[in-house]
């Protein structure tokens, strides 16, 4: 039987493979990657593996090769591994890579990732959670609490904002409170596929490389796609 879990080895070649001139930046890093699986798996449709795919490596035009087989390969075991993981209620280490600040781990470009991938389907999870559209706002408040799309929102409406020392607070308990949240959010989805039939969107979707409609001139994922839903 094989295994689904990822080496050290295999997740460092994968890392590396995502670097690659290839995509030209455009593939994600691997932080961002893991949340924005974590996301694609708990959703309450299937996302098809050629889709998400897609949206990892940055929707461009290249010829299949044996590089592109081997990254492939590698990003549906480290799919496999985190469902399995979350299936099993298994806790996993988060990929975590440092920030500005030398002594703190960067957990925005984590929940930028979960965050993006709860947005790659058809479904809306806002819409689709219905009556718990509350709960399910709770439980993703920590990934717009940590990418910074709540703070950016006040600001940029004028709201007020915690002091400095209330913040770091906060965003210290929302760091320790993500794993939880993570499972908590698959679990969600899992209690309520049964109920539902996955809501549609009334707009098209827009890709993450693409400018965003809003008219900016930023690309969807650096603007609007990257916006806190929370009602």
């Amino acid at each position: 039987m094989q295994t689904t879990t990822m080496t050290e080895q295999e997740l460092d070649q994968l890392e590396n493979l995502l670097a690659a001139d290839i995509y030209k930046g455009e593939a994600m890093m691997l932080d961002a990657l893991q949340g924005f699986l974590c996301a694609v798996i708990s959703s309450p449709e299937t996302i098809p593996a050629n889709v998400w795919i897609a949206e990892v490596l940055g929707e461009l035009d290249y010829e299949s090769s044996a590089q592109t087989q081997e990254i492939e390969a590698l990003l549906m075991k480290f799919h496999d591994s985190i469902a399995t993981a979350l299936a099993n209620n298994e806790g996993f280490d988060l990929i975590l890579y440092g920030a500005e600040n030398p002594d703190e781990l960067d957990f925005a470009s984590w929940s930028d990732g979960y965050v993006y991938g709860s947005q790659i389907g058809d479904a809306d999870w806002f819409d689709e959670a219905g009556e718990y559209n509350k709960d399910l706002s709770e439980k993703m408040e920590i990934f717009f609490l940590l990418n910074g799309m709540i703070k950016e929102d006040a600001l940029r409406n004028n709201e007020p904002w915690m002091s400095a020392k209330e913040e770091k607070k906060l965003l210290a308990q929302a760091q320790e409170n993500m794993p939880g949240a993570i499972n908590a959010i698959y679990r969600f989805w899992r209690d309520q596929s049964a109920a539902q039939t996955p809501m549609r969107r009334a707009s098209p979707k827009v890709g993450r490389n693409d400018l965003c409609p809003c008219g900016s001139g930023k690309k969807f994922k650096q603007c609007c796609g990257n916006e806190p839903t929370l009602h």
